[in-house]
């Protein structure tokens, strides 16, 4: 039985603005390999990764404690304790979830753990491709990198 227990681990954090959240990465501790899972917690008024979706990774999210909104296919909802939701590997699987309360808002993070993967970010329109390690993974990327949406090369530019 391969196993993780979160209170023997550190969490990790991350800070970037309005982003914020601790994060405890139970599916690799386990040694999972087509499934993530981590612990999130968010402080009060921060937000967890900016408004994406996958192209190849489906994810889902289930509120442990506390509450908040979630965004989502151009709306925001109300989400809270035993809120289960899933975001579809496609535009109509766009999210965020935001802290807009004075508690912490804690949630696990499912996800299938497809590489390559692409991960659209429609408010910067940018996009992110990560090859050789999904998202969420921690294994060395062979390919990874985050690119302007609008930014064009013709094919055959480079070739020689």
């Amino acid at each position: 039985m391969r196993r993780a227990n979160a209170d023997e681990m550190e969490w990790t954090t991350v800070d970037g603005g309005d982003t914020e959240f601790k994060r405890k990465h139970l599916g690799e501790d386990a040694g999972g390999d087509q499934l993530g899972c981590s612990l999130y917690e968010l402080p009060a008024g921060k937000r967890s990764w900016p408004y994406h979706y996958h192209t190849a990774n489906e994810e889902a999210i289930f509120v442990l404690a506390g509450e908040g909104t979630v965004r989502c296919e151009g709306e925001e909802a109300a989400i809270s304790e035993g809120d289960y939701l899933n975001f579809p590997a496609d535009a109509s699987g766009g999210h965020r979830v935001i802290n807009d309360t004075d508690e912490a808002l804690r949630y696990l993070a499912v996800s299938t753990m497809i590489e390559p993967d692409v991960t659209v970010y429609p408010d910067s329109e940018k996009f992110g491709v990560y090859v050789g390690s999904p998202p969420g993974g921690r294994d060395e990327r062979t390919l990874e990198g985050y690119y302007q949406q609008d930014a064009t090369t013709d094919y055959w530019d480079g070739e020689t």
